[in-house]
């Protein structure tokens, strides 16, 4: 056991997968949380309920990913607003993932709610990682 925790504080790459790992479940309850309380306690529609969902997961997602996960140090306002907008831009794209799987599973294939979210949550931690890691919070710095 003390080698595995020494082998995971000395790995940059695998603190970042455990990390974004533990996070991504976070802004999943977030988005579990948010989207069951919408639909069940009020009774909006899926479209309304998933929406809500979708902009808290992702206020939460953008600043735990910047700061904890990715670490990105921003030195300017120009290259915070720029990975903001990246980030928002890619969210967006798995946003349009996510509503399309939720309507797939609920509407075609009579699916429960639950399991519905279930699976599209991890089709979407997927797919935000490597938007993220690859196309978002790159480790280049500007000055601008």
């Amino acid at each position: 056991m003390k080698q595995l925790i020494k082998k995971i504080r000395e790995d940059e790459k695998l603190q970042e997968v455990i990390s974004y790992l533990f996070f991504g479940g976070m802004t999943t309850v977030v988005n579990f949380i948010v989207f069951f309380l919408a639909r069940s306690l009020f009774g909006w529609s899926l479209v309304v309920s998933n929406t809500l969902s979708w902009i808290f997961s992702v206020l939460f997602a953008f600043a735990t990913n910047k700061k904890w996960v990715f670490k990105s140090k921003t030195r300017s306002v120009r290259h915070f607003f720029e990975e903001l907008s990246k980030f928002f831009f890619y969210r967006i794209v798995s946003f349009g993932i996510d509503m399309g799987c939720m309507l797939l599973f609920i509407n075609s294939f009579h699916m429960d709610d639950f399991w519905a979210k279930l699976i599209t949550q991890i089709i979407i931690v997927i797919a935000n990682y490597v938007f993220s890691k690859f196309l978002i919070f790159t480790k280049k710095t500007t000055d601008f």
